[in-house]
């Protein structure tokens, strides 16, 4: 087989993680709730995945587990955030480090341990028998089916209903959204929950799929990349499916690099993804200095309404 269809192969493998945790980020920021506990809720995905499939070797209650989880994860940030209406930056970083050393705590008794799960796969009639590039779409599991009909489901709804009207309203501005009748605790609970659940399930993919045994910080930074994709996506379900990808692509790409013996240290050939992600930030940043910014007009900022008599 040629390098470039295993590229794309690898691409699609490693970005379905990204694409996952993106879509979770864009449902927070699209309610104007920034979240910065994206590793943290990964983790934490992935140690209960891996801990709940181990003890009981179902694949579907240890996604449920890791759903619930996750929701629990988001329902205390919703609270904190939305609620008693902390700092929106300093609570997710205390989300990733409460995270990082939970999960870590949780994950010892199964370190290292396989995980066998045999997830459904599946070729795409017509798509597989595509000559070079019909490679990518054979032996297509659940997960990465469901992630692009997910960014899928999710565009039409952001972008073609009512309910999506009142998300990109509640983001833009919360007043005149309550102004008009519209939840807007209401709108954002619901987000953030949902976003984090798909945090959850990026670590479910992660730990299930991709690379099949827990390990402490396991993660290695693709909550941060996430982040910065949401702001390379420009809030847009579609574009988050070809970032994922792109940057699923260059971190898959170290390693095929390494197979055909270029004399480059293994440590600079991780750091490709990450180099990627800063450079693509400043390009995005100086191409769109001279245009007004489509970010939510009130992200991270507090909601606070109007006292009434």
């Amino acid at each position: 087989m040629d390098v470039i269809p295993l590229i794309l192969v690898a691409a699609i493998s490693g970005g379905t993680t990204l694409l996952f945790a993106v879509l979770g980020g864009i449902l927070n920021e699209k309610a104007g709730v920034t979240n910065l506990g994206t590793e943290g809720i990964m983790l934490m995905g992935a140690v209960i995945s891996a801990t709940t499939y181990i003890r009981t070797e179902s694949i579907l209650f240890a996604v449920f587990v890791t759903l619930i989880v996750a929701g629990i994860l988001g329902l205390v940030h919703a609270i904190l955030c939305v609620t008693l209406r902390t700092n929106q930056t300093v609570t997710g970083l205390a989300m990733t480090l409460f995270g990082t050393g939970f999960s870590a705590y949780l994950g010892k008794p199964v370190a290292g341990l396989p995980i066998s799960a045999k997830i459904p796969s599946f070729d795409i009639p017509g798509l597989s028998a595509i000559p070079f590039i019909g490679v990518m779409f054979q032996q297509f599991n659940l997960f990465i089916l469901s992630s692009i009909l997910l960014a899928i489901f999710l565009y039409v709804y952001m972008f073609k209903t009512s309910w999506g009207l009142h998300l990109k309203a509640v983001g833009d501005n919360p007043s005149t959204s309550d102004a008009m009748g519209i939840s807007v605790v209401g709108i954002r609970y619901f987000h953030v929950i949902a976003g984090s659940m798909l945090m959850g399930l990026a670590g479910c993919y992660l730990v299930m799929v991709y690379s099949p045994s827990w390990i402490e910080g396991m993660t290695a930074g693709r909550g941060w990349i996430a982040i910065a994709l949401i702001i390379f996506a420009r809030w847009n379900p579609l574009f988050a499916i070809f970032g994922s990808y792109f940057f699923g692509g260059l971190d898959s790409l170290g390693f095929r690099l390494q197979l055909v013996e270029i004399a480059v240290p293994s440590y600079f050939l991780k750091m490709i993804p990450y180099i990627a992600t800063i450079l693509v930030l400043m390009f995005i940043g100086w191409k769109n200095r001279h245009k007004p910014s489509i970010e939510p007009k009130s992200l991270g900022i507090p909601y606070f309404r109007e006292q009434r008599f």
